[in-house]
């Protein structure tokens, strides 16, 4: 497999990300705000070449690709949905600590959902296509699955990526050092970009 860069891309500004709600698989929009955020990235990403652009086929991520000038050559991805959060979709930490005071979706179990080993495994799946490309790859995603494929790419546990924070409308790369899979650079935001709060 080659040494490919892994730029990776977290979508703009969506309500949900606003109130700190997670969100997997509902297919929220962008607000927007995020749709200037996600020409800003496009701004940052200056027409890069990448040898494969994948993303979430969520709209939220889609959108983000295709405003980033990617339209032509993004391809979906299931692999890199976000993390399937079952009965706690659209709750905010804060709600669900009222009646589950220590709970923590990184560390409690996820009724209904993945567990983060299964997000993991996703991840890992990405990551082989990713290095089975020609070169450089892009993916468009999602800020919990960014941060999975991360501690994945560095050979940590997938719960290791909540020591990660990153927040929307941001540019990280997963490269090399010699034959090591080392985080070249973290949460480069756009400059339109939002503190949202921490889900």
């Amino acid at each position: 497999m080659a040494q490919n860069d892994i730029v990776l891309v977290r979508h703009g500004q969506t309500q949900w990300s606003i109130s700190g709600r997670h969100t997997g698989r509902t297919d929220i929009p962008l607000t927007d705000l995020g749709r200037q955020q996600a020409d800003a990235l496009g701004e940052m990403l200056d027409g890069r070449d990448f040898s494969m652009v994948l993303s979430s086929p969520l709209k939220r991520a889609w959108e983000t690709m295709q405003r980033a000038g990617y339209a032509d050559q993004g391809m979906p991805d299931e692999n890199i949905l976000e993390w399937d959060y079952g009965v706690f979709e659209g709750r905010t930490t804060r709600d669900i600590r009222s009646s589950e005071p220590d709970w923590s979706v990184w560390t409690s179990p996820i009724v209904g959902g993945e567990t983060v080993d299964e997000v993991g495994a996703r991840a890992d799946l990405a990551i082989e296509r990713c290095l089975a490309a020609p070169g450089p790859v892009a993916v468009f995603a999602h800020g919990h699955f960014l941060r999975i494929m991360t501690a994945r790419w560095m050979g940590l546990p997938a719960a290791a990526g909540r020591h990660l924070s990153l927040g929307t409308a941001t540019v990280s790369t997963l490269g090399w050092e010699r034959e090591n899979r080392v985080l070249q650079m973290w949460n480069d935001a756009c400059h339109l970009n939002s503190m949202d709060p921490v889900v």
